[in-house]
């Protein structure tokens, strides 16, 4: 993988938001409604996101009638990373974390 690649990978996995959407997808396939629903976010926003991982083949989605349902396209990766990001929620606070 080029390293350019890999900086825009890591840098969309960057952001809370985007995080916790990657997450919710790691074990099923949802729809943006559900999702706005679970995170208590705005459709719109919710879209964006999506947006910038699917151009980057993070997730992708199939239609549902008038739905669109997104699944990671790469779970394996995914589920690593995400392991690891829980295992500091799990540790003590990093003296750097921020508010979403």
């Amino acid at each position: 993988m080029e390293y350019k690649i890999a900086a825009q990978f890591f840098k969309a996995l960057s952001h809370p938001t985007r995080l916790m959407i990657i997450n919710e997808l790691l074990n099923k396939k949802i729809c943006v409604n559900d999702i706005e629903e679970i995170l208590e976010l705005r459709q719109s926003n919710i879209s964006q996101h999506l947006s910038l991982l699917r151009l980057l083949n993070i997730v992708d989605f199939k239609k549902d009638g008038n739905k669109k349902c997104y699944f990671l396209n790469n779970k394996g990766s995914i589920k690593g990373i995400l392991d690891i990001v829980n295992k500091m929620k799990e540790g003590k606070e990093s003296k750097y974390a921020v508010d979403r």
